[in-house]
């Protein structure tokens, strides 16, 4: 489901910008709707022990600004990746710490389930060293675009809106994200 068809199916979504969000119960079924998916994309960027806080942060955040929301400028969905992503901005020196100590040591080996096991090996905790270190490498706007894409699955269209940046410099940055990573990665041995 796209994050303009999520959209549509709340019902605020179609109101007039100044009226949006108003709805406790419209609001109740947005963090119903989106709470899991943002939770996943922080707890990969930043690790499952930051990721409660910042996901509640993004939540209390899009609840306060409720009343600024514009559907016809982003779906909801777009908005909540957009205000996640800067508030995981604002935490960049951890997560960069993060992603360099991942280069150094590498993934815990003990991955307790089947069905934990793969959540772990796609999550910022599992990483590849290599890769790790190459994501820590890149420049913080370069690293969000590539990571929406990658760990969140947004559209060029819905990364310019939640990052409110032209459309182009979406191409941009991600063209630069994944020369630099291949440059990097390229430098690595992979094992098979």
């Amino acid at each position: 489901m796209t994050g303009e068809s999520i959209a549509a199916t709340v019902p605020w979504a179609a109101r007039a910008p100044g009226r949006a969000l108003d709805d406790a119960d419209a609001f109740a079924a947005v963090f119903d709707a989106h709470f899991g998916e943002i939770h996943g994309y922080v707890a990969q960027r930043l690790g499952p022990d930051h990721a409660e806080d910042i996901v509640a942060e993004t939540f209390l955040t899009a609840y306060r600004k409720r009343a600024q929301y514009d559907p016809s400028r982003a779906a909801v969905r777009a908005w909540l990746y957009g205000i996640a992503t800067n508030l995981i901005g604002k935490h960049r020196r951890l997560e960069a710490r993060t992603l360099r100590a991942l280069g150094r040591c590498g993934p815990d080996g003990d991955a307790p389930g089947h069905e934990e096991s793969v959540a772990v090996r796609v999550s910022a905790q599992s990483l590849r060293p290599e890769l790790a270190a190459a994501l820590a490498g890149l420049d913080r706007r370069d690293r969000d675009v590539l990571l929406l894409v990658a760990l969140a699955g947004l559209s060029h269209e819905e990364i310019a809106a939640a990052l409110g940046i032209p459309y182009g410099t979406v191409g941009s940055r991600l063209s630069r994200a994944r020369k630099k990573l291949r440059a990097r990665l390229g430098e690595v041995r992979v094992d098979g």
